[in-house]
């Protein structure tokens, strides 16, 4: 089964290629990056299947889908972070989804799946044609993030949050009673969060705002910051610009 992996992080790519190279039967075409990028592999290499991140900058997940022609239409797993859009495409008609990080034994019941849909044209048509019949909201009310621990997954709330923190290629979710293990990288995190109690203090922190219980200023341009959970964070002097937004508050 020929495939091609679609996500805008090339760590996720990276990890769902190693992933898929442990499987039988399974011959990986190339990678994208992007939804145009992911429309123009498709058609120049015919994949039977396509591993398909939902949010992605240029062109998200479902716009791809619905700019999907040709005869030989391939089947579409989606793979992204647990939300209403995953579960939405899922129930519409896509083959499966999967969530970030993926399991081998999600990952194994996807492919198997995927595989059973083989030689059958009209069924995978109507699969993608239900995918591409969605209009997908994003209420900010509802938004969660997924926080991993072992084999567990939780939603949480924005409320919930008191920071982000980044070492090396681990993101950890700060709560007031435990770390959890994101499923984004810091920067997607940053961009996809639109909160603006959410503010970047370093290159390896994001707080929010409304977990604040104290500011110190060690110099000009660097301050301690004392979360609720006592958690301190020292700002960075590139991130002079959000302690003045913080203060503006």
């Amino acid at each position: 089964m020929k495939a091609l992996i679609v996500d805008d992080e090339p760590i996720a790519r990276r990890v769902l290629r190693e992933e898929l190279e442990l499987l039988r039967g399974i011959e990986i075409l190339g990678e994208a990056g992007d939804g145009k990028e992911a429309l123009q592999q498709i058609a120049k290499m015919q994949p039977e299947v396509v591993f398909l991140d939902l949010q992605m900058p240029v062109m998200s997940g479902f716009e791809v889908v619905r700019n999907l022609t040709g005869p030989n239409l391939p089947i579409v797993v989606i793979v992204t972070a647990f939300d209403q859009h995953a579960i939405q495409a899922f129930e519409a008609g896509a083959v499966d989804y999967l969530l970030k990080p993926v399991s081998e034994a999600r990952l194994r019941t996807a492919v198997e799946r995927a595989r059973s849909l083989m030689g059958r044209p009209i069924e995978i048509a109507e699969s993608v044609g239900k995918i591409a019949s969605l209009q997908p909201a994003s209420p900010p009310h509802t938004k969660k993030i997924v926080g991993r621990n072992g084999e567990e997954y939780f939603l949480l709330g924005l409320d919930e949050i008191v920071a982000f923190q980044a070492e090396r290629e681990l993101v950890w979710i700060v709560t007031a009673k435990q770390r959890l293990l994101a499923t984004q990288s810091l920067r997607t995190i940053q961009q996809r969060l639109g909160e603006p109690h959410f503010q970047r203090v370093h290159r390896n922190a994001i707080v929010n705002i409304n977990h604040i219980r104290k500011m110190s200023a060690l110099s000009s341009q660097r301050w301690l910051i004392t979360l609720s959970n006592s958690l301190q964070i020292i700002a960075s002097k590139r991130q002079a610009h959000s302690i003045r937004e913080i203060l503006r508050w």
